[in-house]
């Protein structure tokens, strides 16, 4: 058995992002550990979906730990930072955010789960945080400094494939998915997000565990409204927007045949 740390800026990032990769790994029976850096407190809130009185952090932490067990989670931790909000806002220098703290003291936090968990692999994000958001940032240099701390020797990158978006973008154009001329990511904000296919290293095919990745983005009812975009697109593109999961091997040449697997063989 191996153990898998995945770190995640805000809930509801590690389904998004990595839901695929968590469930099938707790399937094939490794030990996954969920990490999210902040508590989400300046997320958009669906309507009515907090009870009088209840924080959107408090909420948010409780559908954490229902994706996190949906997800096949076997710890699930808070490195107890605060929401930057959305770039260039002032809450990105506000007491307690994660863009503003102090990247070796926050790596020091991860590292201490790595060390205690003797973690195989680690996934944070690329370099811009897949579009730029502070905290998404903030989390590829600590998760890249909590790995070096720790000594963690596989470091995936979770990205997305900017290629692909590119591809899937024209797809959803004719199959009359709400994408007229227009709407969407125009190429500038296209060119900012993800990563190029070409720079890419590992390519994960998630369709057989989407069942479990959906319902843990049902949990997060705060954030993901039953009509949005994750949760109503048909399941044919719904498998073609989320059955594959990207990412960048730090340290391993690019150009290649995609790897398939974060665990590499013998892992189990």
């Amino acid at each position: 058995m191996a153990t898998l740390v995945t770190f995640h800026a805000h809930p509801d990032d590690e389904c998004i992002t990595c839901g695929g990769v968590m469930r099938a790994a707790a399937d094939a029976g490794h030990r996954v550990v969920l990490v999210i850096a902040t508590g989400g407190e300046h997320g958009e809130i669906v309507p009515n979906v907090l009870d009088e009185g209840e924080t959107l952090a408090h909420r948010r932490h409780a559908e954490t730990l229902e994706s996190a067990r949906i997800l096949g989670a076997a710890r699930t931790e808070f490195l107890g930072y605060v929401d930057s909000g959305m770039v260039g806002t002032a809450t990105n220098t506000a007491e307690g955010a994660f863009a503003a703290a102090d990247v070796e003291e926050a790596a020091e936090r991860l590292a201490t789960i790595l060390r205690e968990e003797d973690a195989d692999v680690l996934t944070h994000y690329d370099d811009h945080g897949g579009y730029g958001h502070p905290d998404h940032v903030q989390v590829h240099h600590v998760g890249q400094r909590a790995a070096e701390l720790a000594g963690t020797p596989r470091v995936y990158q979770a990205t997305t494939n900017r290629d692909e978006m590119r591809r899937l973008m024209a797809m959803a154009r004719e199959m009359g998915l709400g994408l007229g001329d227009g709407e969407g990511p125009d190429e500038r904000e296209l060119a900012a997000m993800g990563t190029p296919e070409a720079e890419l290293t590992t390519r994960v095919d998630v369709t057989p565990w989407l069942g479990a990745k959906r319902d843990a983005m049902r949990a997060h009812a705060s954030q993901i409204a039953p009509d949005s975009f994750f949760l109503a697109l048909p399941d044919e593109a719904f498998a073609a927007a989320f059955g594959t999961e990207w990412f960048l091997r730090v340290g391993e040449p690019t150009g290649g045949p995609f790897e398939t697997d974060l665990f590499g063989p013998g892992a189990a």
